[in-house]
């Protein structure tokens, strides 16, 4: 019994169709290719694609999901896209980082050693 997986040509030779990548769709090249700057999280002084942004850790699965759909559909412009992201991300970032700051400057505990250069005034006696 021999199976035959195709009634017309078994493979395309070389150079014939087949060859190519499939072409990305031009929603997801847009987005791959317009960059943005956003002041916010590990982003802040990069320029950064909408694409990257909208798979960072800031935009949850679903509203990701939901942008991806509007936009594709057309019911979105790029700018309204771009507005909407980088006003999520920079909303998460400042959230996240209000929640664990790096510096925490308001700390009493997080004083930097004193050198002995110059003594500090912080506590009366």
């Amino acid at each position: 019994i021999t199976v035959k997986s195709s009634s017309r040509d078994p493979m395309p030779a070389a150079g014939e169709e087949g060859d190519d990548p499939p072409k990305e769709e031009p929603w997801k090249t847009t987005l791959k290719t317009t960059m943005v700057t956003v002041e916010a999280g590990e982003f802040r002084g990069h320029k950064v694609s909408l694409w990257d942004l909208l798979h960072s850790r800031y935009i949850p699965e679903e509203n990701r999901k939901e942008l991806l759909e509007v936009y594709e559909a057309g019911e979105l412009t790029l700018e309204q896209v771009k507005s909407v992201v980088t006003t999520i991300v920079t909303k998460a970032a400042a959230a996240a980082e209000r929640a664990e700051p790096a510096a925490p400057v308001s700390d009493p505990r997080a004083e930097p050693a004193a050198t002995g250069a110059e003594p500090t005034p912080l506590h009366g006696d």
